[in-house]
């Protein structure tokens, strides 16, 4: 059996569709061919795992006519696919699935959507907003990939998150420990500071400079600072305030997700906002504090146990806001040093206590 899997566009949620893939490729089994459809960066995500048997390079806004959708559809012809599954949500995804002439179409349907699927599932609804539209149920995007898996057929998969790292992976790992004089992981807590949503997500930089400060005084630990091209500044601001040689950041080394993967993997810890990399460690089993404003914490849940989920509960959220609409992120402002930092000692505590 021939099967496309079209994959979702943000990283976060592509770790969360690893247990969906997992069970796709038990259910095809050896003989089965599994083609990934992925934005280009989705392959490093993906690097090092061995569900696919293909990648199909996709994205709708590129220049290059190589990623766009009619060489995307005759790609997905050439593989005569027996079926499609789509992690996606969108129209345009669930046209090119039709245009792949794969006879069985699996997704959730929305509007005339529905009209391009064969197997259609659908979302859960609770109440009305404010305007009298129906109101989505908060659910994980990890319950949703494994319904779609379900509803191929598959058997039911452990919620399990899992990636792997490669080789160069490790290495460009390697360089950054020794240019930055970091110690052995266990002594090493990552930040993440970022968040492609919006700034909604955001917890002050000032925040993240005197929590670094308390984690160094207080403990032998390290604190290296993940941050993508986008976010230099950031991390360097950070870097500054904090005044502190055990604080140190990825901003001038060469950026990859695989560096950052391969960075999460070896730490002690993560402390980061509710975006992407954070669930790098729940991939990688290492001890996690998020730190969640605008969003509700139900849309991204992963199941990891050694997971601490912090957030303020106000009257105006979650609102699910890129900005916050009153303007004064209080969700985030009022998530307070103090007590990220309890979370991060218990934390570090039941590490050693699970070490010994």
């Amino acid at each position: 059996m021939n099967v496309g899997i079209f994959l979702p566009n943000w990283i976060g949620d592509v770790v969360m569709a690893t247990p969906a893939l997992r069970a796709l490729r038990k259910q095809i089994g050896p003989n089965g061919r599994l083609v990934g459809v992925m934005r280009p960066y989705v392959s490093q995500v993906l690097a090092g795992t061995k569900w696919l048997d293909a990648e199909a390079f996709y994205d709708p806004r590129s220049r290059d006519v190589a990623l766009r959708g009619p060489a995307l559809v005759q790609t997905l012809r050439d593989e005569k696919l027996d079926a499609v599954v789509l992690l996606t949500n969108s129209l345009r995804t669930g046209w090119l699935a039709w245009r792949s002439g794969a006879p069985r179409r699996i997704g959730f349907s929305y509007g005339p959507r529905g009209l391009l699927l064969t197997d259609k599932l659908y979302d859960e609804y609770e109440g009305r907003t404010w305007f009298g539209a129906a109101k989505r149920k908060p659910t994980s995007a990890l319950d949703g990939y494994l319904a779609l898996a379900k509803a191929f057929g598959c058997d039911a998969e452990s919620p399990r998150a899992e990636l792997a790292t490669t080789a160069a992976d490790e290495l460009a790992a390697d360089v950054a420990w020794q240019k930055l004089g970091l110690p052995s992981g266990e002594r090493v807590v990552v930040f993440n500071t970022g968040g492609a949503f919006g700034a909604a997500k955001l917890w002050p930089n000032e925040y993240f400079a005197e929590l670094a400060k308390r984690i160094t005084a207080t403990t032998d630990c390290s604190v290296l600072m993940l941050c993508g091209p986008a976010e230099r500044e950031e991390a360097r601001a950070v870097i500054a305030q904090a005044r502190h040689p055990r604080v140190v950041s990825l901003a001038d080394q060469p950026m990859s997700i695989g560096l950052s993967k391969a960075c999460v993997r070896r730490s002690a810890l993560m402390v980061t906002t509710d975006s992407g990399p954070r669930h790098f460690a729940a991939a990688f089993d290492v001890p996690v504090v998020s730190l969640f404003g605008p969003t509700h914490t139900a849309w991204s849940e992963n199941y990891f146990d050694r997971a601490i989920h912090l957030q303020r509960k106000l009257p105006c959220g979650p609102c699910q806001q890129r900005v916050c609409p009153l303007g004064t992120h209080q969700c985030m402002r009022e998530l307070t040093v103090a007590e990220v930092f309890g979370a991060v000692r218990r934390q570090l505590d039941a590490t050693v206590r699970r070490a010994a």
